[in-house]
C-alpha cells in the first residue's frame, strides 16, 4: 500500500522518517507498507533461508542473511527490502549506508538476492528486476510458487516457476525451474535441490 505524498521523498528523508518492527520500501520517491505475507509465503522464505545457509556454512563463505536490511538503487529514490538478502560481508565495510542504516548499494555486497511472489508480481518480474540488474546484483531469483506471473514467465498454461536471472556482460539472463527440474545457481553450484521441493514447502 502506498503512502500518499505530496511530492517525492529522498532515501535520507526514508529512513529518517520509517519506523522500527515494520517493512516498508521507497519505490521512487513513495512509501509502500509490504503487507503481511501469507503461512505459505513464509514457509517458502524460511526453507529457502535454511537451505542457503546451509551451503554457505558448509563452504566458509563470508555470508550472512539480514533480517530487515535494504537494497538502494543508485538511479532512482529506491530502496527495497528482498525476501532473501545473501550479504558478503566482508565487503560491507565499504557501504556508505550499512552501519547506521543497514543499507547496501554495491554489487559487491549481494551475491544473491531473492524474491517470493505476492500478488504485485508486476514489482518483482519488472521493476526489481531493472533495479537490481543496475546495480549489479551477480543472482536474482524470483520463486513464483503459485504462478501468479504473466504467461510469458510462468508458462501457459501458468505453472509455478522458480526464475533465476544471472548477470552476463550488465544485463540478466534468465533460467527457468519447474516440477522435478534441479535448481542451477551460480552462486552455489552445488545446490542439491528441485523446484519441487521448494514448492512443497509450503504447510500442510
Amino acid at each position: 500500500m502506498a503512502q500518499s505524498l505530496e511530492k517525492p521523498i529522498t532515501f535520507a528523508e526514508f529512513i529518517q522518517w520509517k519506523p522500527e518492527n515494520k517493512r516498508y520500501e521507497l519505490h521512487d520517491g513513495a512509501i509502500f507498507e509490504m503487507p503481511q505475507p501469507t503461512g505459505e509465503h513464509e514457509d517458502i522464505v524460511g526453507f529457502l533461508a535454511e537451505k542457503l545457509i546451509l551451503e554457505y556454512v558448509r563452504l566458509n563463505l563470508p555470508y550472512s542473511i539480514p533480517k530487515t536490511a535494504l537494497v538502494k538503487s543508485p538511479s532512482s529514490e529506491s530502496a527495497y527490502s528482498p525476501d532473501i538478502l545473501l550479504l558478503n560481508r566482508s565487503n560491507l565495510v565499504n557501504e556508505p549506508f550499512w552501519k547506521q542504516e543497514s543499507t547496501v548499494t554495491m554489487a559487491e555486497s549481494i551475491p544473491l538476492v531473492i524474491e517470493v511472489v505476492s500478488t504485485n508480481w508486476r514489482d518483482d518480474y519488472y521493476k526489481k528486476y531493472g533495479e537490481y540488474e543496475e546495480i549489479g546484483i551477480p543472482e536474482y531469483w524470483i520463486v513464483d510458487y503459485l504462478g501468479l506471473g504473466a504467461r510469458k514467465f510462468v508458462g501457459n498454461p501458468k505453472k509455478p516457476t522458480v526464475s533465476i536471472y544471472s548477470l552476463v556482460d550488465g544485463e540478466y539472463q534468465v533460467s527457468q525451474f519447474r516440477e522435478n527440474d534441479c535448481i542451477r545457481s551460480l552462486t552455489f553450484p552445488e545446490l542439491n535441490l528441485t523446484a519441487q521441493q521448494i514448492f512443497q514447502a509450503v504447510s500442510i
